[in-house]
């Protein structure tokens, strides 16, 4: 049983977490060229919609990651180990990251140019990078940096297991 669930486990990380991975590390660039008007053949809008949809529905789908994560770990008797913990503790900064900050920037990147007045606009005429997404955007940068490193230390920690008694 245990290596059924650390296989479910493993495959869920890898094509869950990677996924998301790939997805908002290239959406900021997607985004940008939709908002500023430097995408020749006009897919860009599509490619940051789908991009953002990847990220929202494998987060969701990432779910079964920890729950088969720690199912795993009650097999192998180490919930207490402190290599676990740290892993749970990043991983539930790196859940908390991609929710509250990750999601929500990408649909501002989404969301379409308001007016002056507060409405939005129907059609731009020429469009040009707003002042104002730009910084969204390389927040939004810097933080699927920092969502991505703290996968590597769980992986990493997964590995090298530092102190375990199970072996390595």
């Amino acid at each position: 049983m245990t290596k059924l669930l650390l296989s479910v486990h493993v495959l869920a990380a890898i094509l869950t977490v990677g996924s998301i991975a790939v997805a908002a590390s290239l959406f900021p660039r997607y985004a940008l060229q939709a908002a500023g008007g430097t995408d020749p053949d006009g897919r860009a809008a599509g490619v940051a919609a789908l991009l953002h949809r990847i990220c929202r529905g494998y987060a969701v789908a990432g779910l079964a990651v920890p729950v088969f994560g720690i199912a795993t770990a009650a097999q192998l008797g180490v919930l207490t180990d402190a290599w676990l913990i740290a892993s749970l503790v990043l991983t539930t900064l790196a859940a908390g990251l991609l929710a509250l900050a990750i999601l929500p920037g990408q649909r501002r990147l989404l969301a379409p140019p308001r007016t002056p007045d507060g409405d939005a606009e129907v059609e731009v005429e020429e469009k040009a990078a707003p002042d104002e997404l730009r910084p969204v955007a390389t927040r939004l940068t810097m933080l699927t940096g920092v969502f991505n490193l703290l996968w590597a230390v769980v992986v990493i920690l997964m590995i090298i297991r530092p102190g375990s008694t199970t072996g390595a």
